[in-house]
């Protein structure tokens, strides 16, 4: 793989936007409470996509992105995806319910 190739893995679907570590990420942070488990949520949405994507893998369907490497070199940027969405999520339900 080319450095460009990586970059759109790492930043593209099977990475930072992966839908299932943005869904989880966004699911948390509408429950999250605190600001401090944004960053749990963020850890969860990784550790679940990461799940999903190895059994979809095992059940013989393609991971989303389409990618060669594996699941864990794309944690970091599930785990930011998802934190973001989070972050993202509870400041809008924040100021929906009028809270600071």
């Amino acid at each position: 793989m080319m450095m460009q190739d990586t970059l759109s893995v790492l930043f593209g679907l099977a990475g930072l936007a992966n839908p299932f570590a943005l869904l989880i990420g966004g699911a948390l942070g509408w429950f999250a409470d605190a600001r401090a488990k944004l960053v749990i949520a963020g850890i969860a949405a990784a550790a679940l996509s990461l799940l999903l994507d190895v059994s979809m893998n095992f059940s013989g369907i393609a991971p989303v992105g389409g990618y060669e490497g594996g699941p864990l070199a794309v944690l970091p940027f599930r785990f930011l995806g998802g934190a973001l969405a989070a972050t993202l999520v509870h400041g809008l339900r924040n100021r929906a319910k009028g809270r600071k």
